[in-house]
């Protein structure tokens, strides 16, 4: 149920997505939508299931709604980045993997850039099982991390780090390995001028990385399991962490000077993705859930929470229903400040599900 923060403005038909991102170039305003898998007819339904050769969707600002530009071949879609470079922009998109069962983990991903009219491939990067891509800058340093790696019996032999790579000036190079089993996310940000990359794991610990000047080291573990996302913001002068984790409370750190320490939890299993929303009215952070309960039985239709931020803590002040959450996405029209949500399962465990844009008010 939605109340007088987050109003629905528009539905978008989409079928196992797995992220939103909104993104403008040469003046029009994009949303791109991957997708994991599409129901196949004849086979029961379930959240490791599906036909996987999926495209992910490409949509285009007209007017109030969006409408489809372009599809591009992302099989087993789960994330795109979109990211300058120069006068050069690019899209990274992730396939975690292809098929309709058995499923291939170990496909290529792959980076798309803008020829002033479409998306054309640009490069192809061989990945295991990838998750998300993340673009950061230190200094005039472009990165590119890759989060990837599942963690099951019968692809553990064939199981990959997540990688960070670098621009080389013409193409994305291997730079630096990060030990993995599962990865989900990554979380670039600054405190104090230090550079800090924040990695999620389900399977291994996530981890705080902290960049000495020639590569990223550990700095301090977050969780020891199931994390998912991360977002921070600061306010009073204080620097703080939420980390959204899968199968138990969410929480959100304090900085303290040298490293992060527990200052509240946040309530409630099934944690995928975080935003944060600074209005001069006060700070929001948007919580989206994805599932709870075990992965071949999953809850999938879930109160997803906004918060605000009320004398030091996050107060719950609205929760709205998503339906197997996996991403969210804050951005602006001409007018309004909007929230883009991506679902990806039905109630009844299906992939055929709209992901919903609300208006934000504070």
């Amino acid at each position: 149920m939605t109340g007088q923060h987050l109003r629905e403005k528009l539905r978008i038909a989409t079928s196992g997505a797995r992220a939103v991102l909104p993104f403008d170039v040469d003046g029009h305003a994009f949303l791109a939508i991957p997708q994991l898998s599409s129901d196949a007819e004849g086979t029961p339904p379930g959240m490791n299931g599906g036909n996987s050769n999926t495209d992910l969707l490409l949509l285009r600002r007209d007017g109030e709604s969006y409408t489809e530009y372009q599809r591009l071949p992302v099989p087993g879609g789960e994330d795109a980045e979109f990211f300058r470079i120069g006068g050069q922009a690019f899209l990274a998109t992730a396939s975690i993997r292809a098929g309709n069962g058995p499923y291939d983990y170990q496909l290529d991903s792959q980076i798309f850039a803008w020829d002033g009219s479409a998306f054309v491939p640009f490069q192809t990067i061989p990945t295991f099982a990838a998750k998300q891509w993340r673009h950061f800058t230190i200094g005039e340093r472009h990165f590119l991390a890759l989060a990837q790696g599942v963690f099951l019996p019968q692809a553990k032999d064939d199981n990959r780090p997540s990688i960070i790579f670098e621009w080389d000036g013409a193409r994305f190079q291997p730079f630096q390995e990060i030990p993995s089993l599962w990865a989900y996310n990554w979380h670039f940000f600054q405190i104090d001028g230090q550079h800090y990359l924040a990695h999620a794991d389900n399977s291994d610990e996530s981890r705080l990385y902290r960049w000495n000047g020639d590569k990223f080291v550990p700095h301090q573990t977050l969780v020891k399991s199931a994390g998912r996302a991360f977002a921070n913001f600061t306010n009073g002068g204080e620097t703080y962490l939420a980390c959204a984790v899968i199968d138990a409370d969410s929480i959100l750190y304090r900085w303290n000077g040298t490293k992060f320490v527990h200052h509240q939890t946040l309530a409630g299993a099934g944690g995928r993705e975080l935003a944060v929303i600074d209005t001069d009215a006060g700070l929001y952070v948007v919580r989206v859930n994805f599932i709870i309960g075990d992965r071949l039985n999953p809850t999938t239709r879930l109160a997803s929470q906004l918060y605000r931020w009320e004398q030091g803590q996050l107060v719950v002040v609205e929760e709205f229903t998503t339906s197997g959450g996996t991403d969210v996405a804050v951005f602006a029209d001409d007018t309004d400040t909007l929230v883009a949500v991506s679902n990806c399962l039905t109630e009844d465990v299906r992939f055929s599900t709209d992901s919903v844009i609300y208006t934000f008010t504070p």
